[in-house]
């Protein structure tokens, strides 16, 4: 199955005001591995860069630095039409992703034909009705005739899921795919999600806002801000114990009727902004320093990725000493000593090197 490396992406967008010209850095050196069978969750607010991160990765945006490589089982470079075979993306708005001219058939059966994979009609409308099954849409001939407006939302993100698979994707990219769905039928499409990838061991990107799908439906997590990864590890150490006080503040925020009168800041106040922001990609510091609680004067560098769990690490230098990272840790319940990250192997969610 393929596996999908991203080391140092980059992406730029030129702002133009008058005769002034100047950049955004909306992505700025973000490196992770999708691995098959494995599902990764990108998490962070409105506008910190996920869905740019998934649009280059889906080769609908050109980055303006680094690489993304697919590389096959027995070790060897993806090429550019398999590329676009095994890589694949759910769209977060299944209203706007389906043509509302055409019939469920005619989405399913267009990949078919473009990517070889079905020919002549009767294979064709085999294989699209083979696809509805697998997404729990039946009866299948009858689905195949109808058209978006005459499905429900989940069912227009169940054919945008078949759509994915129809040219045998390999590795998807899920732009949070249950955001514009009724809560009720989110779950549904979740665990249609996690059953297609025990199936088919697909390698996942899901991109979401919602920390407890994220913790549930993933293995490994990495959290945004203003283009940055400043926090990354395991789904359930970097959710019930964060270490970056950004990732603090998203878990603070979440709903949690377990965690009633139980403080899940790890100790750190909720700040309000100060000051004005800093925008991502034009200051050489930690962008959240305008809004951390513990901003000192260090913070306008920018800070390494250090070590403050197995296989989890936080850009913050909080951690950056062995004292003050092993006090954090005694407070979070993990009692080990955080220090930078040194020869660390390949991971899910490796930092930039």
């Amino acid at each position: 199955m393929t596996r999908l490396q991203v080391r140092g992406l980059v992406k730029d967008f030129p702002l133009r005001s008058g005769l002034r010209r100047s950049r955004l850095r909306a992505v700025d050196n973000v490196s992770f591995t999708l691995t098959p069978g494995r599902t990764v969750a990108l998490v962070g607010e409105s506008g910190s860069g996920k869905s740019t991160v998934a649009r280059m990765i889906a080769r609908l945006e050109r980055p303006t630095a680094g690489e993304i490589t697919a590389t096959a089982p027995d070790g060897g470079r993806v090429g550019d039409r398999a590329y676009r075979d095994h890589v694949q993306m759910v769209f977060q708005d299944p209203f706007a992703s389906l043509n509302p001219f055409h019939t469920v058939e005619h989405h399913l059966a267009r990949p078919l034909r473009l990517h070889g994979r079905a020919r002549g009609g009767e294979e064709t409308r085999r294989l699209v009705e083979r696809l509805l099954e697998r997404v729990s849409l039946t009866p299948a001939p009858d689905i195949a005739r109808r058209r978006p407006h005459e499905l429900s939302g989940g069912q227009r993100q169940r054919v945008a899921i078949a759509r994915a698979l129809a040219p045998g994707a390999q590795v998807v990219i899920a732009d949070e795919p249950v955001s514009m769905l009724d809560v009720s039928i989110r779950l549904g499409v979740l665990n249609l999600l996690a059953r297609l990838q025990r199936e088919d061991d697909l390698a996942v990107l899901y991109i979401t806002h919602d920390l407890a799908t994220a913790r549930h439906f993933s293995d490994d997590i990495l959290v945004m801000y203003r283009g940055r990864v400043v926090e990354r590890g395991p789904a359930d150490e970097v959710i019930l114990g964060p270490r970056h006080p950004y990732t603090r503040i998203l878990a603070a925020a979440a709903p949690d009727p377990e965690a009633r009168g139980r403080d899940r800041t790890g100790g750190a106040p909720v700040p309000e902004p100060a000051g004005g922001p800093v925008l991502p990609g034009n200051d050489p510091g930690c962008t959240f320093r305008d809004r951390c609680p513990a901003a000192t004067e260090i913070c306008v560098r920018m800070p390494e990725d250090f070590a403050v769990g197995h296989d989890h690490y936080a850009k913050c230098w909080l951690y950056a000493g062995d004292s003050g990272a092993a006090g954090d840790s005694r407070d979070a319940g993990h009692g080990r000593t955080a220090g930078p990250r040194t020869g660390a192997g390949d991971t899910a969610a490796d930092p930039a090197p």
